[in-house]
């Protein structure tokens, strides 16, 4: 087979694949001889050759023999003097392009697209300063919260913004799972170095979901090592989470410990004046591709009260209502939102969640949520906990047995005494009615 052909079959590959994988995957590849039905490619790694060809073999396969050759299999090899300089090329290509489904960072997610609030200012602050590169300052930067809060969001701005300033750093991205993932088929490939030299040579890990390798022992053993590498190396880490290191369920202490030396920071629920910012902002996104459609005054302020929960939800939910404004021709008005969206707006009718009670009542009385919802029962410890069982039970559909849980796993008779508790206390101690008045206010804002 001539490399014309080769060249051929590149094109068509790249049409098949996308630009993404056809740069991250294909492009690495070396055609080097056909011989007996067997195509044989250099590579730059085993790692690639092997995702080449569990991925995308039998699409080169096919195109191949599409363009009159015979090949029947193909064999990948690394060659004994791989130039360095080409090889540092091709896995820095590899490790840019993935992120935690194996797609491209999110153009959309970048510091420009991210609006800033009371809630996520530190967060914020934080993530710019490691993005700005340099010397590690924070590390690991470990960003925790509630879902849709903006950590994701988050990441993928470090990323564009790294790769933006120091093109030649290696940045890769990816959820815990994937993580687990590659950790287990190279235990079954037995392929250890290659995913050992993956990891330990990059520049900067950004790990998504962490809190999903608890329990899975060996995968946590080669976070730990793989951390504990990447940190002597001076290399730049960044975790994110649904909960604080010390609340991850099924973590190694020794884990949590490492997550917790660098700069821990809590994404919190959105407030009112944050939602609003983010839906002002998607309207100027949406005025340039819907110029012909009116926004009446008070639909942005309405959706920023109704739908508080979850700025995913948010922004879907403005999506669909403008979409549907230009099907209609119709001017977006209070009536049309709530027509509209109604399903939406039902679904989001304040639903608070035993884990914001926990977080709102710690930080109400200044105490940690660990040391809320763990053992200790001295008194600064056990009537914020009771309060934040009481608020539970009347503001969540919950049922005894799963709010004990949820408070370190006590027994439902531990939950009735507190609540009963505090029915009683309220009606003798103005200070603790005030608390759960506040209280209240502040979850159903």
């Amino acid at each position: 087979m001539t490399n014309d052909i080769w060249a051929k079959v590149l094109n068509t590959l790249k049409g098949a694949l996308g630009a993404n994988s056809y740069s991250s995957w294909i492009e690495p590849l070396e055609f080097t001889q056909l011989s007996d039905g067997v195509a044989i490619f250099d590579v730059p790694t085993n790692f690639i050759g092997n995702y080449v060809s569990q991925n995308f073999g039998d699409q080169i396969i096919y195109h191949m023999n599409k363009a009159g050759e015979d090949v029947q299999r193909l064999q990948f090899r690394v060659p004994s003097q791989t130039r360095p300089a080409t090889k540092a090329k091709s896995v820095k290509k590899t490790i840019e392009a993935e992120n935690g489904s194996g797609a491209p960072l999110d153009n959309r997610f970048t510091f420009d697209t991210f609006v800033v609030g009371k809630p996520n200012e530190l967060a914020h602050a934080a993530a710019r300063r490691v993005a700005e590169g340099g010397p590690v300052t924070f590390n690991p930067l470990f960003l925790y919260g509630g879902v849709g809060l903006g950590k994701t969001h988050l990441m993928h701005a470090i990323a564009h913004e790294l790769k933006e300033r120091s093109p030649e750093l290696n940045v890769l991205y990816l959820s815990a799972e994937q993580f687990m993932y590659r950790f287990i088929t190279a235990l079954r490939e037995r392929k250890m170095m290659d995913f050992k030299q993956l990891f330990r040579s990059v520049d900067v890990l950004m790990v998504d979901d962490v809190q999903f390798i608890g329990g899975k022992d060996s995968t946590q053993e080669e976070f730990f090592h793989t951390f504990n590498a990447l940190v002597d190396g001076q290399k730049q880490i960044i975790i994110s989470a649904d909960r604080a290191p010390g609340e991850i369920k099924d973590l190694e202490e020794r884990i949590k410990s490492r997550l917790q030396c660098g700069l821990v920071v809590d994404l919190h629920p959105t407030d009112y004046e944050l939602r609003l910012g983010i839906l002002q902002s998607k309207v100027d996104v949406y005025s340039a591709q819907y110029p012909e459609l009116v926004i009446a005054d008070g639909v942005l302020e309405f959706l920023a009260h109704r739908i508080s929960t979850n700025v995913r939800v948010l922004e879907g939910a403005l999506t669909r209502l403008f979409a549907f404004a230009s099907l209609v021709g119709r001017e977006i008005t209070l009536e049309l939102t709530q027509d509209c969206l109604s399903d939406v707006l039902k679904a989001s009718d304040r639903k608070v969640t035993v884990e914001e009670i926990q977080r709102k009542v710690s930080e109400h009385y200044n105490i940690r949520l660990s040391d809320m919802i763990g053992p200790k029962r001295v008194r600064n410890y056990a009537r914020p906990r009771q309060i934040a069982m009481y608020l539970a039970k009347q503001m969540t559909s919950r049922s005894l047995p799963e709010i004990g849980r949820r408070f370190g796993g006590r027994d439902h008779t531990t939950v009735m005494h507190g609540v009963k508790r505090i029915e009683e206390l309220k009606a003798l101690d103005s200070q603790i009615a005030d608390d759960l008045e506040l209280l209240r206010r502040a979850l159903q804002e």
